[in-house]
């Protein structure tokens, strides 16, 4: 009788049973491991022959062969080991038990037999226990992370000892250890506020605050452009401390994310914070979307949730600004490969800075650019049409005169938690108003929802009318407009959309 272990495979975000049958045969002594592994899950058999010699235990000298099922999916990881441990322990009769049913492994193994942690354990978790599985042994180091799962046993092993003396109980000098970790919202921080930049420490910019303000009520992409020093940076870097806070279920998204990316902490797991994601211009288009060999998620998924700074946009080469075309319009990014298809969530407000021209003082009222027409033309000419049209605000951050930059500090500048008490106000509005139809924020609305939740009455109308005219606007970034000024009149505390919030909302798109 041959001895099955259940552990899991993650493909992309996507968690998949799989089988470890492990079976020995009176043969010349090897070991033999098939069901398309990698190159990690085949060297996992001297890891794992030493690891069960050196913890003190009888490796079979037989032959030995363990089938990854089902065979047809690609086995990728370390985390193999524990469960093919397991499997020849319970078949050699170490482990006083067949039938591991509902009970899963994952885990790395040094060649002294302790237990090493691994990454992606909190999607394996998720994707078990919703696949029927009650228990899962996992790495100490990984315990408290799958323990975020409620309902879900967790186990925390240091090495490979520890999981035979949990299962021989029966035996006096293997006592039954209980490594249970306790779930699991304990982890989830409510104070997610960005304490190292706050807008009361950014001086002048009023115009840039409020459109930042409104950039986060509604989840908007914002484009800064201004010359050098004018605080566009710094503004960018405040712009996580006005946004509302994570929720539970976000939290947990987000923590999936960040673990099949090995960027947990394993003393703090849970994600408690919006990602702020700031990305060097020489930054590859895989490196921005996410693929690879075995495809990982990008810069756009590990910003979900959370914003994207692109800090000297038009110095990203333009086919790397273009790949961020359909995130920016779906919320997520399909990474298509021969065998496989993958979906990553990319649901992020993009906050873009730039220079208006390559010397970066076109229009500067202190200092003359020094650029001809044909340079600026070139410069610009990688913000194409359809991807501009895709950023609902853009703004100048003109140079401080110099009274505002030595003004002191007052007590009349807001700070970043009362202009975040507006934002979640109006969130909240928009959680109310879209109940039910599997959308939170103003962005998200699409044309048919457009129609119902921002009627025009006669004078706004003709208003948008010469607005699109003026500016010659395409029809996406008519309905964007539309979904602005939707978003201003929520932080108005407005049922109907006015004049004065149609005039406020084409203000943040005339510089296009």
């Amino acid at each position: 009788m041959i001895s099955q272990i259940l552990t899991a495979s993650v493909i992309g975000l996507d968690v998949y049973k799989v089988l470890v049958e492990v079976d020995i045969n009176n043969s010349l002594p090897s070991v033999s491991i098939v069901g398309l592994p990698d190159l990690a899950i085949n060297e996992a058999k001297e890891r794992v022959r030493s690891a069960i010699k050196n913890s003190g235990y009888e490796f079979p000298n037989k032959k030995v062969v363990v089938n990854l099922a089902p065979a047809d999916i690609k086995k990728v990881g370390s985390y193999y080991d524990l469960p093919i441990a397991v499997g020849i322990l319970s078949k050699n009769g170490i482990i006083e038990r067949n039938e591991f049913e509902d009970i899963a492994f994952i885990g790395e193994l040094s060649l002294n037999g302790s237990v090493r942690a691994v990454s992606g354990v909190l999607p394996i978790a998720a994707g078990l226990f919703e696949l029927g599985v009650k228990t899962l042994i996992v790495p100490y180091d990984n315990a408290k992370e799958a323990a975020i799962i409620s309902g879900l046993n967790v186990i925390g092993v240091k090495n490979l000892s520890e999981v035979v003396n949990h299962f021989n109980d029966s035996s006096p000098e293997h006592k039954k250890l209980d490594f249970t970790v306790t779930n699991n919202e304990e982890y989830f921080n409510d104070s997610q506020v960005n304490e190292g930049y706050d807008f009361k420490d950014v001086k002048g910019q009023q115009k840039a605050k409020r459109a930042m303000e409104i950039a986060a009520a509604g989840a908007h992409n914002l484009l800064m452009s201004g010359p050098p020093g004018s605080g566009k940076t710094l503004l960018a870097k405040c712009f996580p401390s006005i946004l509302p806070p994570l929720t539970f279920e976000e939290s947990i998204e987000l923590t999936k994310i960040y673990s099949i990316s090995s960027m947990v902490n394993p003393s703090h797991p849970l994600i408690t914070k919006r990602p702020f994601r700031s990305v060097h211009h020489t930054a590859s288009a895989i490196g921005i979307i996410g693929g690879g060999t075995n495809p990982k998620p990008g810069e756009i998924t590990l910003a979900h949730r959370g914003v994207l700074f692109l800090d000297e946009f038009v110095e990203f080469p333009r086919n790397v600004l273009e790949v961020l075309r359909q995130p920016l319009e779906d919320g997520k990014i399909v990474i298509a490969r021969a065998k496989m298809r993958l979906e990553f969530p990319s649901d992020f407000i993009l906050i873009a800075a730039m220079n208006p021209c390559p010397c970066g003082y076109l229009g500067d009222s202190e200092k003359q650019c020094s650029c001809s027409e044909f340079q600026i033309k070139q410069y610009r000419s990688k913000l194409s049409g359809p991807l501009l049209d895709r950023i609902d605000i853009v703004i100048d951050v003109p140079r401080l005169n110099l009274n505002e930059l030595m003004e002191k500090p007052s007590g009349t500048v807001e700070s970043s938690c009362q202009i975040r008490e507006r934002v979640i106000k109006a969130r909240n509005i928009q959680l109310e108003r879209y109940k039910n139809l599997g959308i939170f924020t103003n962005s998200e609305l699409t044309p048919k929802l457009i129609k119902k939740y921002c009627v025009l009455d006669n004078e706004c109308s003709s208003l948008l009318k010469e607005a699109v005219k003026r500016f010659n606007l395409s029809a996406r970034a008519y309905d964007r407009l539309l979904k602005l000024t939707r978003t201003i009149a929520d932080l108005d505390g407005s049922e109907n959309i006015s004049v004065s919030h149609i005039a406020q909302a084409v203000q943040y798109r005339s510089i296009m």
